[in-house]
């Protein structure tokens, strides 16, 4: 399986979609039974939906950043010294330095 980027799959997605909502709607305008016209209506719905849900998946996805962003921001990220000792903490305090339950 090949990876692709969300938004490329959302555009895919939606015009496929698209493809079927249009022979819907074509068949609506041509049909005369009502029953079939409810179930074609019942099926553009149920696209619309499958629709809002595809762009919702690609808005949950953070976007990329350029590598420029990324090799820029890791340079002026400080690294601490191993040699540092770490500072006490309260809950160290309390502990008196030692592991375990209060």
């Amino acid at each position: 399986m090949t990876q692709i980027s969300p938004d490329t799959w959302c555009e895919r997605l939606q015009g496929k979609l698209m493809a079927g909502l249009e022979a819907a709607w074509a068949l609506i305008e041509r049909a005369d039974d009502p029953a079939l016209i409810k179930k074609v209506r019942e099926k553009a719905r149920l696209i619309g939906q499958m629709a809002a849900t595809a762009r919702q998946i690609v808005l949950m996805v953070p976007p990329r950043r350029p590598v420029s962003v990324l090799a820029a921001g890791a340079a002026s990220i400080p690294v601490p010294e191993a040699s540092e000792p770490r500072p006490e903490r309260g809950i160290d305090r309390l502990k008196g330095g030692r592991r375990g339950r209060l």
